[in-house]
């Protein structure tokens, strides 16, 4: 790639991390920032002081000590942690760059990214990025501030990934790895992987964390067009095959198989204990993710 070829990418790049700035600021302001707020409000608690028990206190929060050196009982008074880490682990594969709207996979998953960092922003959270393809791609520690939420909406766009490959399980055990107290981790992908052999290790990481998996996906792949006959070609392992779209036979095993594919897939998050959230290029993803925050509140 050239200078001016790179300069060119670079200001489109500008480009699309400003739209989503402004658009995303607007969502978290006036639609989403209240319920990630509700639903996220800390996962502990810390100690703040002493004070006499009254009738009705916890009899587990009396502190003896204190009760024997003042002759009556004191119990510990606690307050709500308010800090949280949100950490944002997004596919950069090659199915991600696929899009038949006016956005790619990849692209769509930069804005919704976006919404979960700016909301952590707005909330005072930390917000950090961990990149995957089927390795470890890059990752970011968890900061705050509302450049570090711009850092990451451009680095989703403009990585350029290692492998074109797709496996969850590197992200996974990134995670596990580096994120020591509870957190909300956020899975952006497709999943459209060669297997399920990432599960074992997203119910370890959804028994320390709170887990939400993203599922990114284009209208275009849940079903064959009438076209006749189409080379089609894996984005990740370059594979092509001639396929008949004209055949009702063959577009119906195309659809069977692909929800035979989707079906193994949300077994596997619902095993886990992983909330799914699915949504589309070129469709509205407000209404999933408000349905996905007032689940979890109900679960809180």
């Amino acid at each position: 790639m050239t200078e001016t070829e790179n300069d060119e990418r670079l200001a489109r790049i500008l480009k699309k991390v400003r739209r989503i700035e402004l658009l995303t600021r607007g969502l978290v302001k006036e639609s989403l920032g209240g319920q990630y707020h509700s639903k996220f409000k800390g996962q502990g608690i810390e100690f703040d002081d002493f004070r006499e028990y009254q009738a009705g206190d916890d009899v587990r929060f009396i502190d003896w000590n204190v009760t024997a050196r003042m002759n009556d009982p004191f119990v510990r008074k606690y307050v709500e942690e308010r800090e949280l880490t949100v950490i944002l682990a997004v596919d950069v594969s090659g199915s991600s760059e696929y899009g038949s709207e006016e956005d790619s996979k990849r692209e769509l998953a930069a804005e919704l990214a976006a919404v979960f960092a700016f909301s952590a922003c707005a909330n005072q959270d930390k917000v950090g990025l961990i990149l995957f393809s089927d390795q470890l791609e890059a990752y970011v520690p968890a900061r705050k501030g509302h450049s570090h939420a711009l850092r990451i909406t451009r680095d989703i766009l403009n990585h350029v990934p290692r492998s074109r490959g797709s496996d969850l399980t590197p992200a996974l055990n990134i995670a596990l790895q580096r994120i020591s107290h509870r957190a909300l981790v956020v899975v952006v992908s497709d999943f459209l992987l060669p297997n399920l052999s990432w599960e074992h290790s997203l119910r370890a990481l959804a028994t320390k964390h709170d887990v939400a998996a993203v599922r990114v996906s284009d209208p275009r792949e849940l079903e064959l067009p009438v076209a006749g006959r189409l080379t089609l070609q894996d984005p990740e392992t370059g594979l092509q095959c001639v396929v008949n779209t004209s055949n009702p036979r063959v577009r119906e095993i195309y659809a069977q198989r692909l929800s035979e594919f989707d079906e193994s897939v949300q077994k596997a998050l619902r095993r886990c204990g992983v909330s799914s959230i699915p949504v589309a290029t070129g469709a509205n993803y407000i209404p999933a993710l408000r349905t996905y925050f007032k689940a979890r509140r109900k679960v809180k």
